[in-house]
């Protein structure tokens, strides 16, 4: 098994981060919702360790890095409200301590005994593509379209469907849109979409200044689920 590196993890948002504790990325992290970079500064830091129990536990790479992405989308939630106090807990360090590090790695192994995987070929996610905090903040990005519109971009750069046929589609539903009106809104939509993500998620992942309707969009499967 050979564990991935991340291109993050030498970006200059992400590196100035690096002298920082587990605990001030986490209470920066849960301080400003509206920041990508401790995410992913955090990310950088206990990727190897995530990647490495889920690849021991899960023999297909392909649904090993699904399962991968998913904890990370996990981790992305849990940790909001997640608080590092003093306990008595056996796993913990010999201080009492609560450490992200062995949260990370208790909830790691919780979610690979819980998992339920698609078969391969159900499978679109790339992790070169989209890597777990790009995925994450692409998700939330887009759970904040309007739900129509929301629709439209899922089915057009997910399931690859054409304007006329969206339109079918919404058309037997009951919305009154043309194959005109969804190719008028889908520009739209990609840009609120693009619009949506931490300007720093942007500045790590998309400083190239590529169009994200095309690349990273077409990972967004199983939005709407």
């Amino acid at each position: 098994m050979q564990i991935p590196t991340f291109p993050e993890a030498q970006h200059p948002i992400v590196k100035s981060l690096f002298h920082h504790s587990d605990r001030e990325l986490l209470t920066l992290y849960q301080r400003y919702p509206q920041e990508g970079k401790y995410f992913t500064a955090l990310f950088c830091r206990y990727s190897a360790i995530v990647y490495t129990l889920v690849h021991h536990s899960v023999t297909s790479p392909v649904r090993a890095d699904y399962l991968f992405v998913l904890i990370w989308q996990r981790i992305f939630h849990e940790m909001r409200s997640l608080d590092l106090n003093p306990s008595a807990d056996a796993n913990d360090d010999e201080t009492g301590e609560v450490t992200l590090q062995n949260w990370l790695i208790q909830l790691t192994a919780l979610s690979i005994e819980q998992a339920q995987l698609p078969d391969v070929e159900a499978i679109q996610y790339s992790l070169e593509s989209a890597p777990p905090p790009l995925w994450c903040y692409l998700q939330q990005a887009l759970d904040l379209l309007d739900p129509l519109l929301r629709l439209m971009v899922v089915m057009s750069q997910t399931f690859k469907w054409s304007e006329t046929r969206i339109a079918a589609y919404l058309q037997a539903e009951g919305e009154r849109l043309t194959p005109a009106d969804v190719a008028r809104q889908l520009p739209s939509g990609y840009r609120e979409l693009e619009a949506n993500l931490p300007e720093d998620i942007r500045a790590i992942y998309l400083e190239s200044g590529e169009n994200l309707a095309e690349p990273s969009a077409a990972h967004l499967s199983e939005q709407l689920s």
